[in-house]
């Protein structure tokens, strides 16, 4: 794959950036109203109807093997649980704190390729790992003083996407990602719909459906649009740029659900908070160049050994 319009990557990134805070927000500001079930199945149900049209146009036949499919499904139940967790947790939590504590993904990420793919893990990416989560620390702390064990469910919903992402990669080369989403749609809408079914009739809380007003249905069919606008523009911008030149970007979501959070909920992550938020950005930033410096190392030493061209004559 060639990357030849960074700047278009890179604004398709920003657009990610943007979209995904505002998805929490809209989140959270349903999420006082109706309960995660039905949230979580409208989630799914509108990603699988706006991906459809991508999969039918493209005019190729898609398909999974068996142990793709099983994968897939294990990454589709892993995704239900940690978007679950995540509506659970902006209930209570402010946006601005849950997308930081969040922001611990890549140093879990690191860990776990570590432990289950083999990969290199020197002392400095372990220093930075444990530097990272101690600002995620310091920015649970303040929410954890006031409303106890839930403000941990950032960092559930951080180890959950780290697996969630750990089963990506096993299937990454077998399978087109918007395909992938497709199916993990309708594999979400079709595990949830009994549960909502049930919960229909036996009025369990967290999975009775409710009976939404007009703005109501516009902010739950909005969390399942901007979540999927947000994915695909994550999954465009890694078209037509590097991974190591998109990726810091995501940084930039820190601040704006910050300030989604102030305008939208009044809500302003307090001096420790924002101590934390500072050293788990700079810590992940640090990881990102520390990367790019390695691969650069590696494409070098490649290079010097790759035998030289014969002469020609």
């Amino acid at each position: 794959m060639s990357y030849d319009r960074p700047l278009l990557g890179i604004s398709l990134m920003l657009g990610f950036c943007i979209i995904a805070p505002l998805g929490d927000a809209f989140a959270k500001l349903i999420g006082q109203s109706i309960a995660v079930g039905p949230m979580l199945f409208l989630r799914f149900l509108v990603q699988a109807v706006l991906l459809a049209p991508f999969i039918v146009l493209s005019l190729k036949p898609w398909k999974l093997s068996r142990r793709a499919a099983w994968l897939c499904l294990i990454r589709t139940l892993l995704h239900i649980t940690g978007i679950g967790l995540m509506f659970a947790a902006l209930k209570y939590i402010p946006l601005a704190d849950a997308v930081a504590i969040v922001f611990v993904l890549p140093f879990i990420t690191l860990l776990l390729g570590w432990l289950f793919l083999g990969e290199e893990v020197g002392p400095v990416r372990i220093i930075t790992c444990a530097i990272g989560f101690v600002g995620t620390l310091l920015v649970v702390q303040p929410s954890f003083a006031q409303i106890g064990w839930v403000a941990t469910l950032p960092l559930l919903v951080a180890l959950n996407f780290a697996v969630f992402m750990l089963i990506t990669r096993l299937i990454a080369r077998e399978t087109d990602p918007i395909g992938l989403q497709f199916v993990s749609g309708v594999m979400a809408s079709a595990l949830l719909l009994p549960f909502l079914l049930l919960g229909q009739l036996f009025e369990f809380p967290s999975v009775n459906w409710p009976d939404p007003t007009g703005f109501e249905w516009f902010l739950l069919l909005g969390v399942g649009v901007l979540g999927t606008l947000a994915h695909l523009l994550m999954t465009w911008s890694l078209r037509y740029a590097p991974s190591t030149t998109v990726t810091p970007m995501q940084y930039i979501e820190i601040p704006i659900a910050a300030l989604v959070g102030l305008v939208v909920f009044a809500e302003w992550p307090n001096a420790l908070a924002m101590l934390g938020m500072a050293i788990t950005i700079a810590a992940g930033l640090f990881m990102l160049f520390y990367e790019q410096a390695k691969a650069r190392q590696r494409h070098a030493a490649q290079q010097q050994q790759s035998p030289a061209p014969a002469a020609a004559g």
